[in-house]
């Protein structure tokens, strides 16, 4: 409207022409006749000139609105077409199916296969519509927690220098999520065995349970989803709940914020512990780095409380169930025939037992960290769990028989390789 108006006053009341106004206020021409001409037409038209000055100077510009364009391609029947796909997507969805769902360059896609020319924009746009969603930033609610109530579990890898050799490890990480108390393990794989042993561990490590613990969609605890929200818990964290008492929740499907304090306990344990330090001798000693690492962080104040997890942890720790007399047992059993080798194979690898035992079968408790040999509820063997591919571990001690009736296999043998002592012992003596 000020514009309208310097331009009718820049003419007729100053004289300027259209050119000179069109200069001045850097307006097109065509602009500045469109004004004039409509001015000059409503004092022609009125019956006292004065009046309708005044009112066409005060009045707002009217603008001429684009002519809404014809939906040409996005006919009734294509309309039809989006929404019977849309519906069969949300059958998929309700019976779980959501990777078999059509996305929208499926559906444009379809319609092109049909014969209909038509183009993305004009999809999205439409299926926008018939959902009639609003795009908003998602909105937290912030929890509060009570004592001894609920705890959060989370897997994390880590790469560290074991033994002068690079190896990924991973990381059982424990979370309070009223203390923010902290507990984790290392351990060679993500599965079954280590998922309960490292529970087992922890509840004796706080001398009792808390009464949820929090899960993501993780293999060893979720057996299979049954619709698009249940899942079903597996057999191990149905036995560790049956032994232990507690009740357990799922986070649901990327919302990992859902169980945030453990999401971010993962990547500060590892970072405060390993980023320091990566190269260790051994597993052994990673942990006791890790242990003590913990006892630093958890001895720190925090932010908020001005307390240390330990100290909160000292007032829910009255709070927890009470841990169960027995030690729940985490071993995978299996029965396996001796070779020829005296040795027993479990995934590719070799373990070493008395050579009198060649082709029986044995019982074999399978532990994260050892497996023990049984035959008849008698112990014969214990090794330490190998991870590698094709590995041979044998004690020369299962081996004295047939070194009695074999003297000349000691020398190049595996079990006295394995030995270094013994190498050495029968170098310096026997050679």
């Amino acid at each position: 409207m000020y514009t309208k108006q310097e331009i009718i006053i820049s003419s007729f009341r100053d004289g300027k022409s259209q050119r000179q106004i069109a200069r001045d206020l850097q307006i097109s021409r065509k602009t500045i006749r469109k004004y004039l001409q409509e001015h000059e037409k409503a004092l022609q038209s009125a019956v006292c000139k004065e009046t309708a000055q005044s009112c066409n100077l005060s009045s707002e510009p009217v603008y001429k609105m684009a002519t809404p364009r014809l939906r040409l391609k996005l006919t009734r029947e294509v309309e039809t077409v989006i929404d019977e796909l849309l519906e069969d997507n949300g059958r998929k969805r309700g019976q779980g199916l959501r990777k078999q769902m059509l996305k929208k360059k499926d559906i444009l896609e379809e319609l092109h296969r049909r014969g209909f020319d038509i183009g993305y924009t004009t999809v999205c746009n439409h299926i926008a519509r018939r959902e009639n969603r609003v795009v908003t930033k998602e909105a937290f609610i912030r929890q509060v927690y009570q004592a001894g109530e609920t705890c959060e579990f989370d897997w994390g890898e880590i790469k560290l220098c074991i033994a002068g050799k690079r190896r990924s490890l991973q990381l059982a990480v424990f979370t309070s999520a009223f203390s923010n108390y902290r507990y984790a393990f290392i351990y060679e794989r993500q599965d079954t065995l280590a998922f309960m042993e490292s529970h087992v561990r922890f509840f004796k490590t706080i001398g009792g349970v808390y009464r949820e613990m929090v899960y993501d969609n993780m293999r060893v605890a979720v057996a299979r989803f049954v619709g698009p929200h249940e899942k079903e818990p597996t057999r191990s964290l149905l036995q560790l709940r049956g032994h232990y008492q507690f009740r357990h929740r799922f986070c649901n499907i990327y919302r990992g914020n859902e169980k945030g304090h453990v999401e971010r306990s993962v990547e500060y344990v590892r970072r405060k512990a390993f980023a320091p330090k990566d190269a260790f001798t051994g597993t052994l000693e990673a942990q006791q780095w890790l242990d003590a690492t913990l006892g630093r962080l958890n001895a720190g104040k925090q932010q908020g409380t001005g307390k240390s997890a330990d100290e909160l942890f000292s007032q829910e720790k009255d709070l927890l169930g009470k841990h169960p007399a027995m030690e729940l047992v985490c071993s995978e059993q299996v029965q396996l025939r001796v070779d020829k080798y005296a040795t027993i194979s479990y995934r590719t690898n070799r373990y070493s037992v008395p050579d009198h035992l060649v082709g029986e079968f044995v019982d074999v408790s399978v532990r994260s960290r050892e497996l023990q040999v049984y035959v008849q509820n008698k112990r014969v063997a214990v090794h330490g769990r190998s991870y590698e591919k094709h590995s041979w571990n044998v004690e020369i001690e299962h081996y004295l028989s047939t070194f009695k009736k074999k003297p000349g296999a000691l020398a190049g043998s595996l079990a006295l390789a394995g030995s270094h002592y013994l190498k050495g012992l029968y170098m310096d003596y026997f050679q």
